[in-house]
């Protein structure tokens, strides 16, 4: 038969390479080509020390896939996944595969693609990395980002220099290659385990310095999109060279509910799993979305028609709030699959004859460990707070709900530790100046109601002009009210102008980013770095995690509990340090201040606690260091104000 076939032959290889000493051995990479009828000599050399490296090490990787639509929770089942191989003790990465040509995501529009996350090093990425950060408790780098756009750059580069000693380039194998080298690169790379705001000297754990043991992997987009083509056939090779127990599939699909009496519907399921059988890869775990949980019989009906085993169909329903999905993935066994299916020493039984996953008790089970009790405590907190604050936030995106999303989920983390429901009041900026003529006069009043009304109030980063009158004149009201007050990035910038304008006393006060021929060094109280580069737009602000020294006795130092922090930041213009004197004898104190060479570059500015409860705003970007164990100290304090603020 075969099977003795492939038997024998191994045996001869293994007995072949016990005989074999020095640099001619044979390595696990050599031995699994040679089983499949093929030879190490078709793959690269650097990708070939990759494929040995990994085996070698043991190391899983974890290929998250979506179908039927975009924008199904593939980054979240992702994140959830990453949560459970945690309680498993394991040390976990993540990558996002994105399938558009932009090199990065610093250049595109938060209206069309949601908010850019920024990461310690400066990169720009999708905001599905922001998810994996928090989820994961790690710190990711730029490389953990690929786009169609990177990928092609990197390529055309080596041809250039003549790495292809002349062949013709092509999708495959040059592309495809080169996507697996990338993976395996991200998959072997240590990333620290804590924030760079909890240690400012940069310092990791003993485990935060070693390889990660687990990679995961999202393909952005929705299977069978043109542009993702070239990544489906890499990790299609990818899996043939590392190997079945190495690298599995999850997918994450649809599952609608339709008709009178209501009915899941899983065609749509099954076309999405047809689609990617024909690309070459197979599922391991169906992971499908909807407002209910799946019934058995759509379950028995997923497995007959997809070949994956019932009890791999995971439901992922709608459920009170996010922390619960990597317990509602618990409770249906995954940790305990995923263990047999990767054979993750010690959870390595196999499954039996029926192709059936053990149960949960005799494998990984991680319910008592003490991230699921801390986890679990988490989402519990979500549903059962003391009391309720509303926080506005006054911004140019709001019609895009994920253009903040950092910024609401730092809210969350906030409220969450202060034991309070959060409602979020978004606010057009621009409805507050009556800035939109097609809107009325009925606008402008309701946004002020509504911004009234609040407990608190955020002004976000953005760019452009339209709707910085609005924030300004949110900023003055907050000032003037005394409602607890965060500005973030242009926030801080905003608020600047206004205290300059209303309190010291200059209408004409603005930023040289929106405004020319301001007098220098009277009026233009936000200036062009002097670093920064005018005619290239990616890539070319101040971007990444940097020091700030905190002023004793300051709101910023009390709240963060030392003298020097990291945050990230993601800015062309800053305020001008000419005006700090003035502004300071006049009741703006600048608390926090840069310390990568010239000191002179104000990171945070407030107003003293005697005449406002909370008014703090931050040049840099704290809500991308925000978790939901441990809340950035800016937005935990706006949250704790807030609730006083309330109770008066």
């Amino acid at each position: 038969s075969l099977s003795l076939l492939a038997l024998s032959l191994f045996i001869q290889v293994h007995h072949a390479s016990a005989h074999t000493t020095g640099a001619g051995a044979p390595t696990s990479t050599d031995l699994l080509s040679q089983l499949r009828g093929g030879g190490s000599s078709s793959m690269p050399q650097g990708l070939s020390d990759l494929v040995e490296e990994t085996i070698a090490s043991n190391r899983k990787i974890v290929i998250v896939t979506g179908g039927v639509l975009s924008g199904i929770g593939k980054g979240v089942t992702a994140s959830s996944i990453g949560v459970l191989f945690r309680a498993m003790g394991l040390r976990v990465t993540a990558l996002k595969i994105d399938p558009y040509l932009n090199v990065d995501a610093g250049t595109m529009s938060p209206f069309e693609h949601g908010e850019v996350f920024v990461l310690d090093d400066g990169g720009e990425t999708d905001l599905d990395l922001g998810n994996y950060e928090r989820f994961l408790g790690v710190c990711l780098t730029k490389n953990s980002n690929l786009s169609t756009g990177k990928i092609y750059q990197q390529v055309i580069e080596r041809e250039r220099i003549g790495e292809y000693l002349g062949k013709t380039v092509q999708v495959v194998p040059h592309i495809s290659d080169a996507i697996q080298e990338w993976v395996l690169r991200v998959a072997k790379t240590p990333v620290t385990q804590v924030s760079t705001l909890a240690d400012h000297e940069g310092k990791s754990t003993a485990s935060s310095a070693e390889p990660p043991e687990i990679c995961i992997v999202e393909l952005g987009g929705t299977l069978g999109d043109i542009e993702s083509m070239p990544f489906v056939e890499a990790l299609r090779q990818l899996q043939e060279h590392l190997g079945y127990k190495n690298m599995m599939f999850v997918h994450v699909s649809l599952v609608p509910v339709l008709g009178s009496p209501s009915e899941q519907k899983t065609k749509p399921t099954q076309h999405s799993v047809k689609t990617m059988m024909q690309l070459g890869l197979r599922p391991d775990f169906i992971c499908c979305r909807g407002k209910e949980p799946l019934e058995d019989g759509t379950k028995r009906k997923l497995s007959l028609f997809t070949s994956v085993p019932e009890n791999a169909i995971i439901s992922i329903h709608d459920v009170s709030n996010i922390y619960r999905v990597p317990l509602m993935m618990m409770q249906q066994n995954i940790p305990s699959m995923i263990a047999q299916r990767l054979r993750i020493h010690p959870y390595a039984p196999r499954r039996d004859a029926t192709l059936q996953y053990a149960a949960p008790d005799t494998v990984a089970c991680v319910k008592d460990t003490a991230l699921i009790k801390s986890w679990t405590k988490l989402a519990d907190s979500v549903d059962d707070p003391e009391s309720e604050c509303k926080i506005a936030i006054v911004g140019k995106y709001c019609d895009q709900g994920d253009a903040y999303l950092s910024v609401v989920k730092a809210l969350t983390h906030s409220a969450i530790a202060t034991k309070q429901r959060l409602r979020i009041e978004w606010i057009v900026a621009s409805d507050l100046t009556g800035e939109d003529d097609s809107k009325g006069e009925e606008a402008v009043k309701d946004a002020w109601e509504r911004l009234r009304q609040c407990d608190g109030i955020v002004v976000p980063g953005g760019f452009g002009t339209r709707g910085f009158d609005g924030k300004v004149a949110a900023i003055k009201y907050a000032r003037e009210s005394k409602t607890p007050f965060l500005g973030v990035c242009l926030g801080m910038q905003a608020s600047v102008i206004e205290y300059t304008r209303n309190v010291m006393g200059r209408p004409e006060a603005h930023s040289s980013e929106f405004v020319e021929g301001l007098a220098k060094d009277y009026d233009d109280c936000v200036v062009f770095m002097p670093e920064g580069d005018r005619d290239r737009m990616g890539g070319t602000m101040r971007l990444g995690a940097r020091e700030t020294v905190l002023k004793d006795g300051s709101i910023a130092r009390k709240m963060y509990g030392k003298e020097r922090v990291m945050e990230r930041h993601r800015h062309r213009y800053e305020v001008n340090p000419a005006l700090v004197p003035a502004l300071e004898a006049a009741g703006l104190f600048f608390t926090g201040r840069n310390t990568d060479g010239s000191g002179q570059r104000m990171e945070i500015c407030e107003l003293d606690p005697q005449v406002h409860p909370y008014f703090v705003a931050s040049q840099f970007h704290p809500e991308f260091t925000s978790r939901p164990e441990t809340p950035n100290p800016l937005f935990h304090g706006l949250l704790q104000a807030s609730k006083d603020h309330a109770k008066k």
